[in-house]
């Protein structure tokens, strides 16, 4: 008789994330990389806004006090140095994080770099521009706003509910992209208010009815609310479904299946499209 295999424990290790700005972009390198490991389990000690060198002294004690790895995006040279230092003194490995990209990308474009401190974060007017898309997003969710108002959009997601509509929009409104959403409502709401639209391009998200299920059943009972009824009956659901898919290919709209995509890849996806559409060769409507 095999025994079966043992089960693998868990390796913690500490990860000290240091960023002269939000620590945004190292947290979010960090957890794709770790997500290449199985078993992996990092525990994250986040310094944001590090620009001066009593900063760095303290930040240099905590590692010192939790030994791991240090991830970094420090641009002014003389906290590099400090940092760098006081790794080598307390024998602990440092990355910057971004030096290979911009390294290559210098050599490539044969420019300087800017050692300005949180450069990636200035009030720019793409700052601006996110900002005012997820000012869009939050005005013209799940239905939310005339016509004439979604014709200011550039992308309007259609589907029915429960299909990640709203989370994709705010995902696409920090890279700047103005995207609203509409609800198919059964007995209510087809999208057919959606068709004059000229400017936006629409896109319709459509999902597993057995997937759809679950997810709902998951929401109702996060809300204590009743099951018993046709929003999570698999008949019903499977109908609303197909009769959605099918709403999209009479319209002639693209059409995402979320299925098995998280909100990053629908996403992306979406974007694909636009670049598609903005490149001449146009997205079907």
């Amino acid at each position: 008789m095999t025994s079966a295999r043992p089960h693998r424990l868990a390796t913690y290790f500490h990860v000290h994330l240091v960023s002269d700005s939000t620590g945004e972009t190292l947290n979010a390198m960090a957890k794709a990389v770790v997500a290449r490991f199985d078993g992996i389990i990092p525990i994250e000690h986040i310094y944001a806004l590090v620009r001066s060198p009593r900063q760095l002294e303290r930040v240099l004690e905590e590692v010192a006090a939790a030994p791991g790895v240090v991830l970094h995006t420090i641009v002014d040279r003389d906290l590099r140095e400090q940092l760098e230092a006081g790794c080598r003194a307390l024998d602990m490995p440092q990355i910057g994080a971004l030096d290979p990209l911009v390294g290559a990308l210098s050599r490539y474009l044969g420019a300087a770099l800017s050692t300005r401190v949180g450069a990636q974060h200035a009030l720019d007017h793409d700052y601006f521009n996110r900002i005012a898309a997820l000012d869009f997003a939050m005005a013209h969710d799940d239905g939310q706003g005339t016509t004439s108002q979604l014709e200011q959009a550039d992308v309007v997601l259609c589907g029915v509910s429960r299909t990640s509509k709203t989370p994709t929009c705010i995902y696409l409104a920090h890279r700047g992209i103005r995207a609203a959403n509409v609800p198919l409502v059964p007995g209510q709401e087809d999208g057919e208010r959606l068709v004059a639209l000229t400017r936006p391009l629409v896109v319709g998200l459509t999902v597993s009815p057995d997937r759809l299920v679950q997810i709902r059943r998951n929401r109702l009972e996060g809300l204590n609310a009743d099951r018993a009824s046709s929003y999570v009956d698999q008949d019903a659901v499977r109908e609303e479904t197909i009769k959605a898919r099918r709403a999209f290919e009479r319209r002639g709209w693209p059409v995402i299946d979320v299925t098995r995509r998280s909100v990053e890849e629908t996403a992306a996806a979406v974007v694909n499209l636009l670049q598609e559409r903005r490149s001449g060769g146009e997205a079907p409507r």
